[in-house]
């Protein structure tokens, strides 16, 4: 791993597209935004890009990564869609959700990629920059969270930087990101089957599918065993400090995630508080929910505690994320 590379952050204008896509083909590791996170994007069909990213990353190998590509079109050609697949990436494409899909005979996505598995992960972003460089570049784009592994998502190119400057070839800023959670993603299998929650909720798939998706199983939710798409290792998007869930009082030490206009007992003496959104917005909360934890996590309080956020909606996506983040450490 080349740490102490020069990584050049670059605003965005033609001249860095143009230099994003130049670098992806060349076998470089380009951060970019997309509506969810940052993404850390290498060619998936270049296995040894790929190799890189997941060493700049620090993810294990036996972590699947998404193909982002710019269309539909493009989807067909890694991956086989029957027609609740197609149902769906017509209904939610471009936009944040996720589709595990058979591959085509013919996928030129790399097996290091799809971590050996015969399914491979596919989106169609929606955001403006993620876009254009798909379109300039011509072909898939591996593009996990470009974070070090394990750690909070990056919602800022300044995120980014704090994690994996020296580490990647380029930073493209386009400013903060809008949906602030990873996409959802939804397994094509006999049975669809929500395998993260994410940016879109899960009632809007099934009102689309006309039926409930099936939940995995829980012995595929833990961190030996291999699993089906990203985002599903138990202990995920952790900041350093301790997270200390469901809090209705806040504790000698303690830096306070708020949800909600009433704070809870002892807020007066938290050592930060920052509101994910005080008018109890879950689309707000989602943008806010990975830079707060960061900016918490950088106060080094004795725990973050987290107040009660509802279930409903793009709550899950929050929950399931705080949750992960929290496994080990509450």
């Amino acid at each position: 791993m080349n740490v102490g590379l020069k990584t050049q952050i670059l605003p965005v204008d033609e001249a860095a597209l143009a230099a994003a896509a130049r670098s992806l083909a060349a076998g470089g590791l380009v951060a970019f935004p997309t509506e969810t996170v940052y993404g850390l994007g290498a060619d998936a069909n270049n296995p040894a890009a790929v190799a890189r990213l997941y060493q700049a990353k620090g993810r294990p190998s036996f972590n699947p990564l998404i193909a982002h590509v710019f269309d539909l079109e493009a989807a067909r050609r890694i991956g086989d869609f029957d027609a609740p697949a197609l149902r769906l990436a017509e209904a939610f494409w471009p936009g944040p959700l996720t589709l595990v899909l058979p591959k085509t005979k013919d996928c030129p996505v790399a097996d290091l990629a799809t971590a050996g598995l015969d399914t491979v992960a596919i989106r169609v972003p929606a955001h403006k920059v993620a876009r254009q460089i798909l379109r300039a570049f011509g072909g898939p784009v591996v593009a996990p969270s470009a974070n070090l592994s394990g750690h909070v998502s990056p919602t800022s190119a300044s995120h980014v930087s704090s994690d994996l400057a020296g580490r990647i070839d380029l930073i493209i800023d386009g400013g903060p990101v809008e949906v602030g959670v990873e996409s959802t993603i939804v397994g094509c299998f006999e049975a669809l089957t929500l395998l993260r929650p994410g940016g879109v909720p899960r009632d809007q798939i099934e009102r689309v599918l006309g039926h409930p998706l099936k939940q995995p199983a829980r012995d595929a939710d833990n961190d030996t065993s291999q699993p089906l798409a990203p985002g599903m290792l138990a202990a995920h998007y952790a900041p350093r400090s301790r997270l200390r869930l469901h809090a209705e009082n806040i504790e000698a030490g303690e830096a306070l995630l708020a949800f909600g206009s009433s704070m809870p007992p002892g807020a007066d003496g938290a050592k930060a508080v920052m509101n994910l959104s005080a008018r109890g917005d879950l689309t707000e909360a989602a943008a806010n929910l990975f830079g707060y934890l960061r900016a918490l996590d950088a106060r080094s309080a004795r725990a973050i505690a987290v107040m009660p956020i509802p279930e409903g909606g793009l709550g899950e996506a929050i929950n399931d994320r705080l949750r992960r983040a929290a496994m080990g450490r509450e």
